[in-house]
């Protein structure tokens, strides 16, 4: 019973840090490594670019720049849940619309 007891404890450890890696985005199997990995954001973008709407927003001159600089963009597209999402689902598009804008004010507003 003993064993038992330490082998649910052990899951339940594991699973934890699991959900905590995810919500925190970081990667705890390579030891916190937390930058971006521009491979996983370059075939999520080609998976979008299959998407009309996604192509103009590629191709648009205001939001093409932020698909390589900003780091708010990028880990956005980083996360393949997130993709997944902005395939499926109109809302899902519309707020990575607006963040999109929200990049393109900042970098105005900079200049």
């Amino acid at each position: 019973m003993n064993k038992f007891w330490r082998v649910l404890g052990s899951f339940i450890i594991s699973l934890f840090a699991i959900l905590l890696s995810l919500i925190s985005n970081t990667d705890l199997v390579s030891g916190g490594r937390t930058g971006l990995k521009t491979e996983k954001i370059e075939k999520n973008i080609e998976k979008l670019k299959q998407f009309s709407w996604f192509e103009e927003l590629y191709e648009n001159e205001q939001h093409h720049r932020s698909f390589f600089v900003s780091l708010k963009v990028r880990k956005y597209l980083e996360s393949s849940i997130r993709v997944y999402r902005l395939k499926r689902s109109k809302r899902e598009q519309e707020k990575f619309i607006h963040l999109l804008e929200e990049v393109a004010e900042l970098r105005i507003k900079k200049k």
